[in-house]
């Protein structure tokens, strides 16, 4: 069975449909979303209204959860500005989202972590930026997960993994979000190093696993300027560049 991994879209509507037209030549069994849908300066009712009628199984990331609240912050914010533009019914939906699924085949897909929509799974925070976390401590956050596969997304970065006990981990990059800047301590940075959107093809045969990490591009100058026209030129350079700052700031 193929499954097509999708994640972290952030709203971005035209590198999702850049990963669709992808998906059509390829081909897949089934599609997963990862969460994180909306939230950002970009196109937040467009992807929605195009989730909601795709139907695919899709799990509830953090910045979903965050949109769906009653949040105080401003709406000029990422998930404020999303909270804004998807409505009630747009916000049903998301709030509705299960936290966790269990795929055919042995899988299991949550947004981060089990039992946490904000909390790093693969990688630890070291001098500022995202580093890939030591093999027992990523075991240590998946007690209690038996599954053969497990799906994850929240980093933005791609990675592939399988542990010394025999399950694979993996995290297909983020469609829609190529970098970003979090100032929650410890403050960090995620930078994939381009603009390209990003996601992967799972293959499961009997035993077999097989996995596919995937960059395509698409019109990021036009998502640039969106974020730009929308008040946010930090989101129009990340999008531009794939890095969180110009070299040297």
């Amino acid at each position: 069975m193929r499954f097509a991994v999708l994640a972290d879209i952030h709203g971005n509507l035209p590198a999702l449909e850049a990963v669709l037209a992808d998906l059509g030549r390829r081909g897949a069994d089934a599609i997963v979303n990862l969460g994180d849908c909306v939230s950002g300066p970009l196109w937040p009712r467009e992807t929605l209204d195009l989730l909601m009628a795709k139907g695919w199984p899709t799990v509830r990331g953090n910045h979903d959860r965050w949109v769906w609240e009653d949040g105080d912050d401003s709406p000029r914010s990422s998930d404020g500005y999303a909270r804004s533009e998807v409505g009630a019914a747009g916000r049903a939906w998301l709030g509705a989202l299960p936290a966790r699924l269990e795929l055919p085949g042995g899988i299991t897909a949550f947004h981060a972590r089990p039992g946490d929509d904000n909390a790093y799974l693969l990688e630890d925070v070291e001098a500022g930026r995202l580093v890939h976390a030591p093999t027992d401590a990523i075991a240590a956050r998946l007690a209690g997960v038996s599954a053969r596969v497990v799906l994850c997304g929240h980093s933005h970065l791609p990675w592939l993994l399988r542990l010394p006990d025999g399950r694979w981990i993996l995290n297909p990059g983020s469609i829609g979000a190529p970098a970003y800047d979090d100032p929650t301590p410890p403050a960090h940075v995620s930078e994939s190093g381009s603009p390209a959107a990003r996601y992967a093809m799972l293959e499961l045969d009997g035993d077999r696993v097989a996995a596919e990490l995937i960059a395509i591009p698409y019109d990021h100058e036009r998502a640039a300027r969106r974020a730009a026209e929308n008040g946010r030129p930090e989101w129009a350079h990340q999008l531009a560049t794939g890095f969180s700052h110009p070299p040297g700031s």
